[in-house]
């Protein structure tokens, strides 16, 4: 049995002329722009479309060969014949309307949406001198155009920012333990790496790495590829109980009323101990070298446990710390009052439990009060423990070193020593805890 289709309707013949296509192809892009339209321009048009175009708007003459054609008109012609609309006209003749406007709209969302969460990220709002890295990243646009993949490569790079300083692990190692196994996203020349060490560029204020060289130090600095020997950190008033190393170095140099250099193999070996003081202890931690020296020399045996990062904090102060901080330690910090020790002490405080020690305005202009007369501050970016100290900074325009208030901090631990807060440097193996 022959199954025939029924013929369509005069009105429907009318509808799909060959020659009313550039019409309705020229209707279909105009309405899928997803903006009001009132008239189209079609052209040029041969005589053969002209006529058919006359025909079905019932024109008693030609139309030019470049027409306009109200879309009212054309509306009421199109009704009159199918009792359909234009729009569902076209979408069967053409195939589906799109709204161009509306998904222009979409990712302007999209994009905006992406810069937000980046400039509010945690590790971004806790560490401000990366918010300049954030704003290039937004200069830069997205990556292929895609804000999904643009996330996804920041959220890794973000990752990476926030599991740094490393512990000396070289940089596969550290790619692959902090990255799910993905060991080469690291490498030399990657999107990611190129994400990170200008992030790490922008944190330590040095020129974006422009050879191979300068990339290594850039990686060496945040703890990539340091061996565990040559990261060190000094101490001082740590007193370690047992027989290991890292508590026999210690102790033999607190009992001598000396520093130690502690190196990240004797932090990372089995030492498992606990701090004896009760309250939980406080132990201070200062930027400079110096201010740890006139500790030692003005306590000897009694000074307080002290430690020092030595400037940028490396992969064994920042596990010094935190291994304090575990066993119940609370943590002080301290550093210069210029552009790039506000950085320093916003990376420790965002790394560690530790938290200010005399790092307010108000004791930067105390400090000012006594030394009126000092070098710029260098680039000045956000505290984020104290929004008032960098306009503080700003407007007076002077660095106070650590060195110039020294003998306010020598104050605080001699005060700590009178108060029985050196108790947190006696330090016991783990097997004698109650």
């Amino acid at each position: 049995m022959t199954h025939t289709h029924p013929e369509p309707a005069p009105g429907e013949r009318t509808l799909r002329r060959p020659e009313l296509r550039p019409l309705w192809h020229t209707v279909h892009d105009r309405l899928s722009s997803g903006r009001p339209v009132t008239r189209v321009r079609l052209g040029p048009l041969d005589d053969a479309q002209r006529e058919a175009l006359a025909d079905l708007l019932g024109l008693d003459r030609l139309p030019d060969p470049r027409p306009f054609v109200p879309l009212a008109r054309l509306e009421d012609a199109v009704t009159e014949l199918s009792g359909r609309t234009v729009r569902e006209t076209v979408t069967e003749l053409v195939g589906p309307l799109g709204d161009r406007a509306g998904e222009r709209r979409r990712q302007e969302g999209e994009r905006a949406e992406l810069w937000t969460w980046l400039a509010d990220h945690d590790t971004v709002r806790a560490q401000p001198a990366l918010s300049d890295w954030a704003a290039s990243c937004r200069a830069a646009g997205l990556v292929g155009g895609s804000p999904e993949r643009t996330r996804s490569l920041l959220t890794d790079a973000l990752t990476v920012l926030a599991e740094l300083p490393a512990q000396a692990e070289p940089l596969p190692v550290f790619a692959a333990r902090v990255l799910n196994g993905h060991s080469h996203a690291l490498d030399d020349g990657t999107p990611l790496s190129s994400h990170v060490l200008r992030a790490l560029a922008t944190l330590y204020d040095t020129a974006p790495p422009q050879s191979a060289a300068d990339r290594r130090a850039l990686w060496t600095r945040a703890g990539v590829a340091d061996d565990d020997l040559s990261a060190t950190v000094l101490v001082g008033g740590l007193r370690p109980a047992g027989d290991g190393p890292l508590a026999r170095v210690a102790r033999v140099c607190a009992e001598a009323g000396q520093a130690a250099s502690l190196t990240l193999a004797q932090l990372r070996a089995p030492n498992e101990f606990a701090l004896a003081a009760d309250p939980a202890p406080v132990v201070h931690a200062v930027e400079n070298p110096s201010i740890l020296a006139l500790a030692v020399r003005r306590f000897g045996p009694d000074c307080p446990p002290l430690v020092c990062t030595s400037g940028w904090p490396n992969s064994a102060a920042i596990h010094l710390l935190r291994l304090l901080a575990d066993r119940g330690a609370t943590l002080r910090y301290h550093g210069d009052f210029d552009g790039e020790g506000v950085r320093i002490a916003a990376y420790l405080l965002d790394k560690t439990p530790a938290r200010p020690w005399r790092m307010t305005a108000a004791d930067y202009r105390a400090a000012v009060a006594r030394t009126p007369n000092g070098p710029q501050p260098g680039r000045l970016t956000e505290a984020p423990w104290d929004p008032e100290l960098t306009p503080a900074m700003t407007e007076h325009g002077i660095a106070v070193v650590e060195e110039l208030v020294a003998d306010v901090l020598l104050a605080d631990l001699a005060e700590a020593i009178r108060s029985d807060d050196s108790s947190c440097g006696d330090l016991e193996p783990a097997a004698k805890r109650s």
